[in-house]
């Protein structure tokens, strides 16, 4: 029988890439030439950016990867799926290509004879409404990740693979970028040749308003500035200390680690609500995004205010010094997350930390977090059964799954718990050395060595004991373990919340920092009554979380339900608030009458300590070295 052309060549693809789809580690082989990639993001009413990639190959089987392990996510985040329209082609002749019946992020293509070029074209179809993932094109903001935007060929260490890149965008707009633009003509800025692995870690945010704030001294060899963008040009303003307080977190991390490991820094922050929130940090720039009111609502809640400082502590600690294990040759290699507990936990505590140092969370509010940390981590069922290194693991888990009882499930505690375990460290050393020495040594050794160098330099954890004993002596591999591997109670979860002299307490009363820590999130003000009736209710009466085991879940309730009345009266926060207070002691059940989808159900809650909030208060006889820890070097 007589194959139509197509068919062959459909079936010659299939016999070139019959054995494997791509190989799970790069080949040594020599790139053939730079390639040039021009993202034309013009299009904000429909989200999509149109891709053009030319890329210099020789004749032959041809294996092209979309990025799918994505550096700061640690896991499979990339998704082929919003790559729609894909045209490869030389001259004015279209290949066939197909994708790897495994390894769907690989297309295949066979290269004729005599051709030494291919032209890629396509689409990124970045989400309109969240429903398909973050959300990065508004009519005023845009934020480009490259990573999502190219095809590129396997075989290769990024590192090895040189690109021109492009950006064109829609008139009037401005930009932030650690890419250095070469030059700009018919509205498209053309960027300085990279290696494919500088151009992924140095994303785009582009927009109408723009504010660019220098934070180092003037001619400073190599500068950090802050990149400001918003829906509206007000939100841009900001007071002098404001300016300052962003200043002085360069300075303070400058004293923390000793050292630079970057050319320039851009810290990049956009404010919006039709974009989605973000912070994800590159070796020399960080996204950041918040809710508008970053600079007018600065005496409100602290969340957005301690994002810059730890996505900028990751230059140090994640970009430059990498856990082995993390460190990948490309995007298309399974990444290892055992060192998370490090990677991120430590950047939360130095995050914390240095935004306190910086001025932009007072040591107040600073305190009050951490008794909220305190509380919460160690309290949570989810202990019983799951270890603290066991929830390095999520991010190879499936993303976007429900966390409807996320304290029974555990995830992502390798933050939040391990900067009470990194708290521990730090004053062990502070106790053992007569207050002499301190975590910050740790940092200065072990992020700060070989100033200027950027290329990542990796460690093991034995190598991260060994700099800790440096510091002072103590068998920290054991402490370590012991925290990490460590199932059932709190065990010694806050022993370096005791050192640091503070422990956990409880009163009737909730602090102010925690009302607007509160207000910061997507659903607007939400009553919070975990540590009492053990439930957290939106602004509609809905259930946004119910603590496992807990009173209300006793009860019969689950998250999602709404309180429609309290005590047969219609829901109001204060008349729940008033029916716990009342039932304080010997008062009567607090009765909710719940709305549970098409039914409606009475639920008797039997609680009777009344209204509780965590705070910290002050071991006598113990050296306040938590205030030490948070007081400016």
């Amino acid at each position: 029988m007589q194959f139509p052309k197509r068919m062959a060549q459909v079936l010659l693809l299939g016999a070139a890439f019959a054995v494997s789809a791509a190989e799970p580690r790069p080949v040594s082989q020599d790139p053939v030439g730079a390639i040039t990639l021009v993202a034309d993001a013009t299009d904000l009413d429909h989200h999509t950016i149109r891709v053009q990639e030319k890329l210099p190959v020789v004749p032959g089987p041809l294996t092209l990867l979309y990025p799918r392990w994505i550096p700061g996510w640690h896991g499979p985040g990339g998704n082929v799926a919003q790559l729609a329209g894909l045209d490869v082609r030389y001259g004015d002749r279209s290949l066939v290509w197909t994708r790897d019946a495994v390894d769907v992020e690989a297309i295949h293509v066979v290269v004729p004879a005599g051709v030494s070029e291919l032209t890629l074209e396509f689409r990124h179809l970045a989400p309109i409404n969240g429903s398909g993932g973050r959300v990065s094109f508004s009519h005023n903001i845009i934020n480009m990740d490259w990573y999502s935007l190219l095809l590129y060929p396997a075989g290769h260490d990024l590192s090895a693979l040189r690109v021109r890149a492009s950006a064109k965008l829609p008139a009037g707009f401005e930009v932030g970028t650690a890419l250095r633009p070469a030059r700009t003509r018919d509205g498209t800025i053309e960027f300085g040749e990279v290696s494919l692995e500088t151009l992924i870690d140095s994303p785009v945010f582009a927009g109408r308003h723009h504010r660019r704030i220098d934070l180092d001294p003037s001619g400073a060899p190599r500068p950090v500035v802050l990149h400001l963008f918003a829906e509206e040009p007000d939100q841009l303003k900001a007071g002098d200390e404001q300016i300052e307080a962003h200043r002085e977190l360069v300075r303070q991390a400058d004293r923390l680690f000793g050292a630079r490991h970057f050319g320039h820094y851009d810290l990049l922050l956009e404010q919006s609500r039709q974009i989605g929130s973000i912070g994800l940090e590159h070796h020399e720039s960080s996204e950041n995004g918040v809710k508008p009111g970053y600079f007018k609502d600065w005496a409100k809640g602290i969340r957005a205010r301690q994002l810059l400082p730890h996505e900028y502590t990751h230059s140090w600690n994640g970009k430059f010094r990498r856990p082995a294990d993390l460190w990948t040759p490309n995007l298309n290699v399974p990444m290892r997350t055992s060192l998370l507990w490090v990677y991120e936990g430590q950047t939360e505590y130095w995050g914390r930390v240095l935004a306190s140092r910086a001025g932009l969370v007072s040591i107040e509010q600073a305190r009050d977090q951490l008794a909220r940390t305190a509380a919460f981590r160690s309290a949570m069922p989810g202990r019983a059964w799951r270890s603290l290194q066991d929830t390095t693991a999520d991010p190879l888990l499936a993303r976007g799954g429900d966390r409807a009882w996320y304290d029974l499930q555990r995830g992502w505690d390798y933050y939040d718990e391990m900067a009470l375990v990194w708290l521990d460290v730090d004053t062990l050393i502070r106790e053992r050395s007569a207050d002499k020495h301190s975590l910050d040594d740790f940092a200065r050794a072990f992020f700060g060595l070989e100033d200027g160098r950027v290329a990542p330099l990796t460690y093991t954890f034995d190598e991260l004991v060994a700099a800790l004993n440096g510091v002072v002596s103590h068998d920290w591999s054991a402490m370590l373990r012991d925290r990490l591997d460590h199932k059932g109670d709190a065990g010694r979860l806050l022993d370096g919340l005791a050192r640091s002299g503070w422990k956990l307490d409880f009163d009737e009363q909730e602090s102010e920092f925690a009302k607007n820590a509160r207000d910061e999130d997507d659903g607007g003000p939400e009553q919070s009554l975990y540590w009492s009736v053990g439930v957290v209710v939106d602004k509609d009466g809905k259930l946004s979380t119910v603590r496992w085991d807990g009173p209300a879940f006793r009860a019969g309730l689950a998250p999602g339900m709404q309180i429609v009345a309290v005590q047969g009266l219609a829901y109001k926060p204060e008349r729940l608030a008033a029916a716990i207070v009342t039932a304080k002691g010997r008062g009567p059940a607090i009765e909710l009458l719940v709305k549970d989808g098409e039914r409606y159900v009475s639920a008797s809650i039997d609680h009777h300590e009344g209204l509780r909030y965590p705070k910290l208060v002050r071991i006598p006889g113990v050296p306040d070295r938590l205030s030490s820890i948070y007081a400016p070097r």
